[in-house]
């Protein structure tokens, strides 16, 4: 959207079957859309561990931002203290705050490279590194472990592997490029052991 004003239009229009609980602007301003324990729009198609309809167990934040610029400060320091707020009323582990690209690899491109997920980590509130394991996992056996869904209808498996690398890199490694490499191996190996994801029962 060309600004916040028709970002949060488009959030409010049915018509579009697009929204999220939160939307926060540049300078920090906060809109509440739907209700914490309402169902929301804001996740899509995607799947995180084996729970393939995130928006029925998530609470979805926009962040306006274009994906090309980096995120202002104001607008962190109300993400982090809404984090804060929602990890402390719905139980939410560190390990429960994903990004979209993280729950649909390939089809979202959001938060990307420049939002600094080390930077929520320092402060408790997301995951970054995970403790050094002396077993190296494969990629994909480590991804599934740590949640990345490894399986999408139609796709082969070099291609979900891609998607999923992008997606990694994204969050835990943003400066990376080029082929699957030994150090991506080592941290999505010890991010899937220190972290596996739990199926809620």
């Amino acid at each position: 959207m060309k600004s916040s004003k028709e970002a949060l239009r488009r959030l409010c229009n049915p018509v579009h079957e697009v929204s999220a609980h939160y939307f926060i602007e540049q300078d920090g301003a906060v809109t509440q859309l739907v209700g914490e324990a309402e169902r929301a729009w804001h996740a899509g198609v995607g799947c995180w561990g084996d729970c393939c309809d995130v928006n029925s167990s998530s609470i979805g934040i926009e962040l306006c931002n274009t994906g090309t610029q980096p995120f202002p400060k104001s607008q962190i320091l109300v993400l982090k203290k809404l984090l804060r707020e929602l990890m402390e009323r719905w139980a939410i582990p560190t390990h429960g705050i994903i990004g979209h690209s993280d729950m649909a690899p390939g089809r979202k491109q959001d938060p990307g490279r420049l939002f600094d997920w080390k930077d929520l980590a320092d402060e408790g509130l997301a995951v970054f590194r995970g403790c050094s394991h002396a077993q190296i996992l494969p990629f994909m056996t480590a991804a599934k472990l740590f949640g990345y869904s490894i399986s999408e209808p139609g796709a082969n498996l070099d291609e979900i592997e891609s998607s999923i690398l992008e997606a990694f890199r994204q969050r835990f490694r943003p400066n990376a490029v080029g082929p699957l490499c030994n150090r991506d191996i080592k941290v999505i190996s010890n991010l899937g052991q220190s972290y596996p994801f739990i199926v809620n029962s």
